[in-house]
């Protein structure tokens, strides 16, 4: 049957547009949000934790009243975009932590500790404010934050997010489908932000780090989102860095970005081109990734 619209990697056939416009027809009391709820329960469209699919389900909705296949109901009330009108993380508390310079056999054992969803949030976002030349923006859909301590002292944050969802030189190194991706890309992700805290001076750390949270990131996302990780990405600035730490810690370099983001809507590059930088997590990731275990 023929697809009236793709969203988010669903397509939308006509059957279930017919579908929609019943469900709206036999609760005329609900609100545009009520409806989405009930549908995503209607179609068991759930996030690979169990929880609803609602905010996607909404956009889904909006398209296709937006298309003209559907008629929804007025809008209510317009609630507030969190993120949008989200806060700055607050200032750092007035707090000095000891200075470390040794080197990585002398440090001592790590911590990591992954603090999404916990009171160390809260602190994660205020160094990454401070002392991070991106400073600090809170990621959209799965991600996680890596806090690391040493000797109780933090000495470094990682965050990692869903992956972009077209890179080129990835898509050819995985050797999957457009449909495998769009299915799988979940199992991927994308580093976003990697500071190594100022009072910390210990040759080799940022590589030795990334080599620990490699070991650990995919059983930390298994137990907050319900599936694994088999691919890390990242991108680098090769205007600011040379990829030193992640090549020392086996990252595998892929290529260029075309400069386009997302939204572009030429072929004309409207950014710096960046460096992209791969790490598997497992022998078969290909495999993996295209038949989507996990």
């Amino acid at each position: 049957m023929d697809c009236l619209l793709r969203y988010r990697g669903k397509e939308i056939r006509a059957d279930e547009v017919q579908f929609i416009k019943s469900f709206i027809a036999q609760n005329p009391t609900l609100s545009r949000r009520s409806l989405s709820t009930q549908l995503c329960r209607a179609w068991n469209w759930v996030q690979a934790n169990g929880r609803l699919r609602s905010i996607v389900c909404r956009g889904l909705m909006l398209a296709l009243h937006r298309a003209g296949h559907i008629e929804l109901p007025p809008v209510r009330r317009v609630m507030p975009n969190p993120l949008a009108q989200r806060r700055q993380p607050a200032p750092l508390p007035d707090q000095r932590w000891e200075e470390i310079q040794t080197t990585v056999d002398e440090l001592g054992p790590v911590e990591i500790r992954q603090v999404r969803r916990r009171p160390e949030e809260k602190l994660f976002g205020s160094l990454i404010q401070a002392h991070h030349y991106l400073a600090y923006t809170q990621p959209v859909g799965e991600h996680l934050k890596h806090l690391i301590y040493a000797r109780g002292t933090p000495i470094a944050c990682m965050a990692w997010s869903s992956a972009p969802r077209h890179l080129g030189p990835r898509d050819q190194f995985i050797g999957w489908s457009q449909e495998q991706r769009r299915a799988h890309i979940h199992l991927l992700a994308y580093n976003t932000r990697f500071l190594l805290l100022p009072w910390v001076r210990v040759p080799g750390l940022a590589s030795h780090l990334l080599r620990q949270v490699a070991e650990v990131i995919s059983a930390d996302w298994q137990r907050l989102y319900r599936h694994p990780v088999y691919l890390l990405e990242t991108f680098i600035d090769p205007e600011r860095f040379r990829g030193t730490c992640y090549r020392a810690a086996n990252w595998e370099f892929l290529g260029l970005t075309t400069g386009r983001g997302k939204d572009a809507h030429t072929k004309t590059a409207n950014r710096s081109l960046k460096e992209l930088w791969v790490l598997p997590l497992v022998k078969d990731f290909r495999l993996k990734l295209r038949e989507g275990h996990g």
